[in-house]
């Protein structure tokens, strides 16, 4: 059965005829509020006087003539003297009993009368009251909404800073203060990424163009000279590619995953290690490794991007003849990749720095690094549900370690911490 068409818009005009502001619609509530329970008082109180019988008390007198007198316990006494008959007893005490249930009527109407009366004037003052209160409640809302209305990313170290006991509105402040505490660190954050990779893109086209302009103004240029600055000019433009690879792969990893799929670390470092061998042959390096079983799941291709990750960081910071551990396995339930390696000495203060965006120990211009290796790394772990720890090495070097949740647990989002003997740990 279909409705009528003003029955199907019916939601939608009482939504229209609703009043907009907080304050209006409290002093609604509080009026209806406060006139059905005056309601439901009156129809209580008038219930209990209709309820009431009029007490009328009849008993012989020694006069002559009927007499009305109120007795001690309030009553109305009527006395008779003895020799009047019962009849005419019956007749006046039925026409009193008629003269009370009429004067009850009437006083009755009288009560409901002034009782409305007093409806309505109480009805009005409760509006307005609530009005006042109404408004007294959400001056600290609207206090709030002013100062939140003001923050922009000039300002954003202000905070709403309110006081006062500790209930739902301190509370909401508070969380709210949190929240513009965490989108500055963000917005920071974001910032000094912006200069970074702003700074790392301009020294290699400052460069660029200092060797274009110097093939340009030396008329005395040779073909070995200019077969040199475009050797100069493809690594570097290698270079720039690297960087830009590594933003976007930093950029979609933060995003989150898009698909899982089981895989094992075990073939993957494999794969890894593999590949590296002949850049470990050159830099003079030895790789050991210690390959188990780890069964984790997630994307295969950022996860082989975060142990090549972890073995190139491993080898670029490294000392002549050093070398590199690369080990899996699963602990507690959990797939684990480890890497450590030999190098110059890290502070361990300086461990947790590392995993940022564009921070290195060194800053050495054409070393081909740009700190963004480990920073990767996080954001493929987290990305992943992975903890990550690290510490640094007593004799130089570092060891960075990953567990991945195990494949057979529900996929949920670490939120702790784990922390390495004498180390520490960056999620």
């Amino acid at each position: 059965m279909r409705l009528p068409t003003s029955f199907a818009l019916s939601p939608w005009i009482v939504r229209r005829l609703l009043p907009r502001r907080v304050r209006v619609r409290l002093t609604l509530l509080y009026g209806v509020l406060f006139v059905a329970s005056g309601v439901v008082l009156l129809a209580i109180t008038n219930l209990l006087v209709a309820r009431t019988p009029a007490n009328l008390v009849l008993v012989k007198n020694r006069g002559g003539e009927p007499v009305l007198a109120p007795g001690a316990d309030g009553r109305l006494y009527l006395g008779y003297p003895e020799s009047n008959s019962s009849v005419q007893l019956n007749d006046i005490t039925q026409q009193l009993r008629d003269q009370a249930l009429r004067q009850h009527e009437i006083e009755m109407d009288h009560l409901l009368v002034q009782s409305g009366i007093a409806l309505a004037i109480m009805a009005v003052i409760a509006i307005v009251l609530g009005w006042v209160v109404a408004g007294r409640v959400l001056r600290p809302l609207r206090t709030m909404t002013g100062t939140i209305q003001r923050i922009s990313a000039r300002n954003m170290h202000e905070r709403l800073a309110v006081v006062g006991p500790a209930d739902e509105l301190k509370d909401l402040a508070d969380t709210v203060d949190g929240l513009l505490g965490r989108l500055e660190t963000a917005l920071d954050s974001h910032k000094r990424f912006v200069a970074n990779a702003a700074h790392e893109l301009r020294t290699p086209l400052t460069l660029e163009h200092a060797l274009l302009e110097e093939s340009l103004i030396d008329r005395d240029a040779t073909r070995e000279s200019f077969r040199s600055n475009f050797e100069r000019l493809l690594d570097i433009s290698k270079q720039q590619a690297r960087l830009l690879e590594s933003l976007l792969t930093l950029s979609s990893s933060e995003r989150g995953l898009d698909h899982r799929e089981p895989l094992d670390l075990a073939e993957i470092t494999e794969e890894v290690v593999e590949a590296s061998r002949p850049e470990t042959r050159r830099r003079g390096l030895r790789i050991e490794t210690a390959i188990g079983p780890a069964a984790a799941s997630g994307d295969s291709a950022l996860v082989q991007r975060l142990v090549a990750n972890l073995v190139d960081n491993a080898m670029g910071y490294n000392t002549p003849g050093g070398h590199v551990e690369i080990t899996t396995r699963t602990h507690a339930g959990r797939a684990v990749v480890a890497v450590a390696n030999t190098g110059p000495e890290v502070p361990p203060e300086q461990v947790e720095r590392l995993f940022e965006p564009f921070q290195r120990l060194g800053r050495t211009a054409g070393d081909g690094h740009h700190g963004l290796g480990l920073s990767i790394v996080r954001a493929i772990a987290v990305a992943h549900d992975a903890v990550i720890g690290a510490h640094a090495r007593p004799g130089g070097g570092l060891v960075v370690e990953v567990s991945f949740p195990p494949r057979t647990d529900p996929l949920q989002r670490a939120t702790r911490i784990e922390q390495l003997d004498d180390g520490t740990a960056i999620r």
